[in-house]
């Protein structure tokens, strides 16, 4: 695809993204990473990655694609987003591009090949950014036999959504808040962009997980957890993973309390009493293995990060035959 429109004969139209930056000669748009340079977009952080891990899957947080396998992680600098808890805010809220830093994406696939692992992660900052290296990434890891995992912020634009269905195999999208006027003041984004996006991931081929971030007195309400609950199982599904999260201080956030689990607790509660099937308690020490719906038997046992497969057959409960939602083989 092409990555911008011509809006005029001295600017162009970002489409990595929903905020459509129009981009004037010289110009970089809100995430500040991509500009107009004579005419075409140039994204700056094209080959120059600022961090590089294996991950367990289990760590996007990813439960039910590919438990027990690793990732090879990769982020950039940059996002379109402002979040003002966010964890990686020293690559995210930065647009200085470590040109000392140069991995072209043939040699990220054989690094990911050399490691051993399952799949290629784009995670730590907003990977929609910088989707031109991303996609280059995915394609050649897509024909080396690898899995390619959005981690994301949920603002892709329609087109770039459409792209992904030809190379990404799962995504974990963050629903920060149920909160328009949040969104819009707080994190500079539009909340019913991201419940778009959501639609067209749980549409498509992409596997899908979400994760909320529970923050004290921000999203931690009582109606604010309903309606995203609601959402989630009326407009998605009851059979995509919702992971709740406990936020600690950070960034812009110090002085914000560390979540109580009570909180996380009744959140799932909630979750549950819409029907969701699947609710992991994240960022504290919880149970959080995969049960059987059904027959409520232990499918997948979890230890922090580390997990093994012992009640699924064939994608089925081993005890009641119930199918589990997800991918479980490559």
């Amino acid at each position: 695809m092409q990555y911008y429109k011509e809006k005029s004969q001295n600017s162009i139209r970002c489409v990595l993204c929903k905020h459509y930056c129009i981009l004037k000669e010289g110009s970089n748009g809100i995430c500040g990473i991509n500009y107009n340079i004579d005419g075409e977009l140039v994204n700056t952080t094209y080959g120059h990655p600022s961090a590089l891990n294996i991950d367990p899957i289990e760590k996007k947080p990813l439960y039910h694609f590919l438990p027990a396998s690793t990732s090879l992680s990769i982020g950039t600098v940059g996002c379109n987003f402002r979040c003002p808890f966010c964890q990686n805010y020293s690559i995210s809220q930065t647009s200085q591009v470590d040109e000392g830093i140069t991995i072209m994406p043939r040699r990220i696939v054989e690094i990911a090949q050399e490691n051993f692992t399952a799949s290629i992660s784009y995670t730590y900052n907003e990977p929609t950014i910088w989707y031109p290296y991303a996609k280059d990434i995915g394609v050649l890891a897509k024909e080396a036999g690898l899995k390619n995992i959005f981690v994301s912020s949920g603002y892709e634009s329609h087109e770039v959504l459409q792209n992904m269905t030809s190379w990404v195999d799962a995504a974990n999208i963050d629903l920060k808040s149920f909160s328009k006027q949040y969104y819009k003041k707080v994190l500079k984004t539009d909340l019913e962009g991201v419940k778009e996006s959501l639609k067209e991931f749980a549409k498509s081929n992409i596997w899908l997980e979400i994760t909320t971030l529970i923050i004290p007195d921000v999203n931690d309400s009582q109606k604010e957890l309903q309606a995203m609950a609601e959402f989630i199982s009326g407009e998605l599904g009851t059979k995509i993973p919702w992971h709740l999260s406990a936020f600690h201080p950070d960034y812009k956030m110090q002085s914000t309390p560390a979540t109580p689990l009570t909180t996380l607790i009744k959140a799932k509660e909630i979750a549950k009493s819409h029907g969701i099937e699947y609710v992991y308690i994240g960022n504290v020490a919880n149970d959080n293995a995969t049960y059987c719906p059904k027959c409520k038997e232990k499918i997948v046992h979890r230890d922090g990060f580390s997990a093994r497969i012992v009640g699924l057959k064939d994608a089925k409960c081993k005890k009641c035959g119930y199918k589990i939602a997800g991918v479980w083989e490559v």
